[in-house]
């Protein structure tokens, strides 16, 4: 085997890691935290596959990029896709095995996406999302409901400081109507937006023949973003309706988040675009200190579940959560993990009273790992090792049938036992 492919047995591709040990507990943590809000506000967990069809991704349907997919083929000759968004494979289930329901279904999911984007440098291809999906209703009230579990996950993870901006598809499709842009053009100043390049818009619309006066309020309003205040600015200066009406939901939308105590967390952003064409209402991103990505993305797409069959309003959001740890990380912020595991040491030839011991610990709740002492290894090793690696209390069964214990969960071990007992009298601490 040559020297190449020795580093490839040991070394992941580009775009992926392995994630284990305390870094893995907070992320599992944190994931736990959002799934038990999803489910407070009533959002039952599904689970889809991994990889689907192709045609459920497909440019169509307006989701990522094909040359940014992951693609291969079945037995059959079928192209199958690493799912790269769970949005569409949540509205397929919601086609075919909620067909006829008329009644609003909540969604709720965590699980890992795939998308092979190389342009942008430092970025995973496989990520880890948490995320909601209603369908069913269309109501403004609908649209405060997910603003205001997006607010109370985020808080539920661990952050104090964040905001989530507001926008509206339909504001921009009416702006880009009054300027008079053709579809290609709306898609080439989607894709300027996208990438917060107003220079190139502002060079892009006047090259593209737009009268200077309609000119000038696109390019202001699409800049146009901050506190509720820059919504009555926008009435100001749009004049077609579209744009007008979007205007008001969000500013109806902005009163129901008031009432929920959500305001200081909300902010708008008027020139908003998506890089998913399947979003239809308003669209909301959340961004915080210590990460150069959104932490969360959503909106309302109300016309999606119709490329599978079924007529129905629907909104959701998706959380990164590895850009979430990152930015609980930057802030210094941690979940309030639990060191969940004992440890059971025992001496030579205690095998089998340490494995009945253990046992009996593992039926009162307790994560057991047991392990001989190793010759030529000392207390203070298994010590360390234990405070490195979340356990919580060490026990040694000696070869006198005394149970001695090292209570390392105050962060401080020192080596000493705090605790010990005979074998027969040793008792322990149960979960609470």
């Amino acid at each position: 085997m040559d020297k190449y492919a020795e580093k490839r047995l040991l070394h992941t591709p580009e775009g992926v890691r392995d994630i284990y040990g305390r870094e893995l507990l907070k992320k599992l943590t944190v994931q736990d935290k959002l799934m038990h809000t999803f489910a407070s506000f009533g959002y039952k967990n599904i689970q889809t596959p991994v990889f689907e069809f192709f045609d459920v991704f497909g440019s169509e349907i307006g989701t990522t990029r094909s040359n940014e997919l992951y693609k291969f083929f079945d037995k059959e000759g079928n192209t199958l896709v690493l799912r790269p968004d769970f949005t569409p494979s949540m509205a397929r289930c919601a086609a075919k095995y909620f067909m006829e329901e008329d009644i609003p279904v909540r969604f709720s999911y965590c699980g890992n996406v795939f998308t092979n984007t190389s342009n942008l440098q430092g970025k995973l291809k496989e990520m880890t999302e948490t995320g909601v999906e209603l369908i069913g209703d269309g109501h403004r009230s609908a649209d405060a409901e997910l603003i205001h579990m997006a607010v109370s996950a985020l808080k539920a993870a661990g952050l104090k400081e964040f905001q989530i901006c507001i926008g509206e598809i339909e504001f921009f499709k009416g702006l880009c109507e009054e300027a008079g842009l053709s579809d290609e053009m709306v898609e080439q100043v989607r894709e300027l937006i996208s990438n917060k390049n107003y220079f190139g818009v502002e060079e892009y619309i006047l090259e593209a023949g737009i009268k200077k006066e309609k000119a000038e309020s696109f390019l202001k309003v699409v800049e146009l973003f901050g506190s509720y205040e820059c919504l009555q600015e926008a009435k100001l200066i749009v004049k077609n309706e579209m744009s007008l009406k979007a205007v008001g939901r969000l500013q109806e939308l902005y009163e129901t988040l008031e009432e929920l105590g959500d305001e200081k967390y909300i902010s708008f952003d008027l020139g908003m675009v998506s890089n998913y064409n399947y979003y239809t209402g308003i669209i909301f991103k959340a961004y915080t200190y210590g990460v150069g990505d959104t932490v969360l993305r959503g909106g309302r797409y109300d016309k999606l579940l119709s490329h599978f069959g079924k007529e129905a309003p629907a909104i959701g959001f998706m959380i990164l959560v590895d850009d979430l740890m990152i930015a609980l990380d930057s802030q210094k912020l941690s979940p309030d993990e639990e060191k969940y595991i004992d440890y059971l040491l025992y001496d030579k030839g205690m095998a089998k009273k340490a494995g009945k011991l253990a046992d009996k610990m593992r039926k009162d709740g307790l994560c057991i790992e047991c392990v001989q002492f190793a010759t030529g290894k000392k207390i203070d090793d298994y010590v360390a090792y234990g405070y490195h690696n979340m356990v919580s209390k060490l026990y040694h069964l000696t070869n006198e049938e005394k149970v001695l214990t090292y209570d390392l969960a105050d962060d401080s071990p020192d080596g000493l036992p705090v605790d010990n007992a005979d074998l027969k009298a040793f008792t322990w601490r149960k979960k609470a």
